[in-house]
């Protein structure tokens, strides 16, 4: 809060070029009007420690994992969304941190992959959903990233559900710029090793990237950053020849230290990234995937659900074996 009227001023006076270089319909940037990023006071990793204060893995969980500012998942289990986010992202604004928020709620979630499968109940119900998601952050600075995998996994989707998910996410972005101005969001597109450049960039541009301040990449995955950088890259180079502009990307790094192996669930032997923080060859570098939570029953998570805690998991991944 404290700097949010300079950082406005700057932004408007930058606004011009902004819009030749990257088209945005936001004004503002949320990584200025704000002290860094927030911590998730009752993170998952948090919360383990808490609860296993003698075990002998909590304190390296507790230095290397808790500790780390990274993105707060949002979905049906979140309860009354207006009332989460808008929670979540007042109690950042509080200490003037910038909090990242991750909607994954869409109608026909994980179609192919199935281990987090779910979502809203119909089309028309996820939007009311992203409606109130976006509302409850209101002003205040934030980062979203919009629907993890939804525009890689059109695998097992006809026709007919592809353009309406086209639409839910377009009519996302149309909220988030009509309710909260000063929160950059990020649409999903997937990974280096599942789409090629030209098709995501098609798919993008067809769901209205146009409208978001950019796109995120290996959301769960294990893809190095300078592999995720190439890509982003090249998705920009199709963008730009295609439809005459280029967005900004993040890169999730929570768990690309040692590279992919290959898998996608739980896979063994990988580490922890970068640390969230600006730059990194894209925009920002961000711990999306909280390390340590399952991707579901497979692989080194084999009987766990998605989203559970794996302290022998998380505390592996720390050191990368």
């Amino acid at each position: 809060m404290r700097r949010r009227i300079r950082a406005l001023v700057a932004a408007l006076s930058a606004l011009p070029l902004a819009l030749i270089v990257a088209p945005s319909a936001h004004a503002a940037d949320p990584t200025t009007m704000t002290n860094g990023f927030y911590t998730d006071p009752d993170s998952s990793a948090r919360k383990w420690v808490a609860a296993n204060p003698g075990d002998g893995r909590a304190p390296a969980i507790n230095t290397y994992l808790a500790n780390t500012p990274m993105a707060r998942w949002f979905g049906a289990w979140s309860g009354t969304i207006g009332t989460a986010a808008g929670a979540y992202v007042g109690a950042a604004d509080h200490y003037d941190k910038l909090p990242i928020l991750v909607a994954y709620n869409i109608y026909l979630r994980d179609s192919c992959g199935g281990h987090s499968g779910g979502g809203a109940s119909s089309a028309s119900a996820y939007s009311t959903w992203i409606a109130q998601f976006a509302g409850g952050i209101a002003g205040r600075p934030a980062v979203v990233v919009l629907e993890p995998d939804s525009l890689a996994d059109y695998g097992c989707l006809n026709q007919t559900q592809i353009r309406e998910r086209q639409g839910m996410i377009s009519g996302a972005l149309a909220e988030f710029n009509r309710q909260a101005p000063n929160t950059w969001v990020y649409l999903d597109a997937g990974n280096p090793g599942w789409v090629s450049a030209a098709t995501m960039a098609q798919r993008l541009h067809e769901a209205g990237v146009r409208q978001a301040h950019g796109f995120s990449l290996n959301i769960s995955n294990y893809y190095t950053t300078d592999q995720n950088t190439a890509y982003g890259n090249a998705v920009n180079s199709e963008l730009a020849a295609r439809y005459g502009y280029t967005k900004p990307f993040v890169v999730d790094t929570s768990r690309n230290g040692n590279g992919s192996n290959g898998e996608w669930c739980n896979a063994a032997g990988r580490r922890t990234g970068t640390p969230t923080r600006l730059g990194g060859g894209a925009e920002m570098l961000l711990w999306i995937k909280a390390p340590g939570e399952s991707d579901g029953n497979c692989g080194v998570g084999t009987g766990s659900t998605a989203g559970q805690f794996l302290p022998e998991a998380a505390y592996k991944m720390i050191y990368g074996y």
